[in-house]
């Protein structure tokens, strides 16, 4: 259902990642918000490791309500606070993506909330 596209006549991903995902066949798609590390209580919880921990469980939540998981996601955003938690959020999307390189892109930046660490947003197709 996934063409990956990873163009010899460019440079190679520089990370777990795929240049392009094709979705090969008609399928449902699911657009998620931005995601914050937020608790299901809306509380912040302290630290990069555990608000990542957050965002993927609200992720994976929303993906359960459309019946999909994280094999469905063709396109992830990740914008950070700070550059620094770059290895951090890699480390965690790998561990929960494990071999699938979906099409990403993260950005280093102020969030809406000073104590909001990470925010994601996914593209699934199913």
């Amino acid at each position: 259902m996934f063409k990956l596209h990873n163009p010899p006549s460019m440079f190679a991903p520089v990370g777990p990642y795929s240049h392009a995902i094709e979705v090969d066949r008609p399928a449902r798609l699911l657009f998620s918000s931005g995601t914050m590390g937020l608790d299901s209580e809306s509380r912040v919880p302290a630290g990069i490791d555990a608000q990542l921990e957050a965002a993927w469980n609200n992720l994976k939540a929303i993906l359960a309500s459309a019946e999909m998981d994280i094999g469905n996601i063709v396109k992830i955003t990740t914008y950070l606070a700070h550059r620094d938690f770059r290895g951090p959020a890699t480390a965690y999307r790998q561990a929960v993506l494990g071999d699938r390189k979906p099409a990403v892109t993260t950005m280093v930046g102020g969030l809406l909330q000073d104590d909001w660490l990470v925010e994601i947003e996914i593209v699934a197709a199913g």
